[in-house]
């Protein structure tokens, strides 16, 4: 009986021990940032591509800072923090993506393919070891009978929403 108590009392101690000494933490977002980590920064981005939309960098800004901000609470900063987005719009394009022949014989594009591309420097003053630069990309498809104007607005929120969730993941999930 005294054994039984001593090997009970042994292996309380040791869950207590090892619970109190590691760190598990829990998402619904599938963040996986330090805990350690409560603010941010998004610096400009400002707009090298062969195209400007003037309104694409600071919407691109304001959509990055409330991604961090609503899906993980953190701070932003108005200069520096734990951790660091900056870079700049590389890319804003249109390109014909399938050619088709015309009533009169012309060639003529079928589907147009509008993208856009956003360099993005991440520094994790916490653990630079998930420091990375790279370019994310994303894009959408549109036909011929639609005039680049009348989607230009609305293709630029969805291809922003998938850029971002892009850096999200790539900087708080790792993947």
């Amino acid at each position: 009986m005294r054994h039984r108590i001593l090997i009970t009392l042994l292996c309380v101690a040791t869950l207590a021990i090892y619970s109190t000494s590691c760190k598990i933490g829990y998402s619904f977002t599938g963040a996986s940032l330090s805990p350690e980590i409560k603010t941010f920064f998004v610096d400009f981005f400002p707009n090298r591509a062969r195209i400007v939309n003037p309104k694409l960098s600071q919407a691109f800004q304001e959509k990055l800072t409330d991604k961090f901000s609503n899906e993980l609470g953190l701070t932003s900063q108005r200069n520096g923090g734990d951790i660091e987005f900056s870079g700049q719009i590389v890319r804003y394009e249109t390109r014909p993506l399938g050619i088709e022949t015309s009533s009169d014989g012309r060639d003529i594009a079928g589907q147009s393919r509008f993208t856009i591309g956003v360099r993005v420097k991440f520094v994790n003053n916490i653990n630079h070891d998930q420091d990375f630069n790279q370019t994310f990309t994303a894009y959408e498809d549109f036909t011929a009978s639609q005039s680049f104007a009348s989607i230009e607005d609305e293709y630029v929120e969805v291809i922003l929403e998938k850029i971002i969730t892009d850096i999200f993941n790539k900087s708080a999930a790792n993947w």
